[in-house]
C-alpha cells in the first residue's frame, strides 16, 4: 500500500511563508505526478498546484506568483512553498498522488489523498 504523509502546516500572519512537505511512501517504482490541493470550509476541493515526475509544473491562477510546487523523485517528496500569503489561502490542504507500485505482488497505478493538513491566515 502506498500512504502520503504531509507536514507544514499552521497558523501565519497575512504575508508569511509557509512550506508543505508530503512524503510518499511504500513499493513505488514510478511516480506519474503529484500535487496539492485545497479546500476551504463551506467549499469544493480545487487544485492549487501540481508536477509530473518530470518536471512540468501547473498552478492555479489564484496562487501563481506566490507559491512553488517543487518534488524530489528520489525521496518520493513534493513541496509546496507558499508566500505572501492571503486570508483567502486558508484551507485544508491535501497532498495527491499518482503512482506507480506493487501491490500485493503486482505493479499497478493508482491515486492516492493524504489527510490534510490545515493553513490558516490570520492577523
Amino acid at each position: 500500500q502506498v500512504q502520503l504523509v504531509e507536514s507544514g502546516g499552521g497558523l501565519v500572519q497575512p504575508g508569511g511563508s509557509l512550506r508543505l512537505s508530503c512524503a510518499a511512501s511504500g513499493s513505488i517504482f514510478s511516480i506519474n505526478a503529484m500535487g496539492w490541493y485545497r479546500q476551504a470550509s463551506g467549499k469544493q476541493r480545487e487544485s492549487v498546484a501540481s508536477m509530473t515526475g518530470s518536471g512540468s509544473s501547473n498552478y492555479a491562477d489564484s496562487v501563481k506568483g506566490r507559491f512553488t510546487i517543487s518534488l524530489d523523485n528520489a525521496m518520493n517528496t513534493v513541496y509546496l512553498q507558499m508566500n505572501s500569503l492571503k486570508p483567502e489561502d486558508t484551507a485544508v490542504y491535501y497532498c495527491n498522488a499518482y503512482v506507480g507500485a506493487v501491490i500485493a505482488g503486482s505493479r499497478r497505478w493508482d491515486a492516492y489523498w493524504g489527510q490534510g493538513t490545515q493553513v490558516t491566515v490570520s492577523s
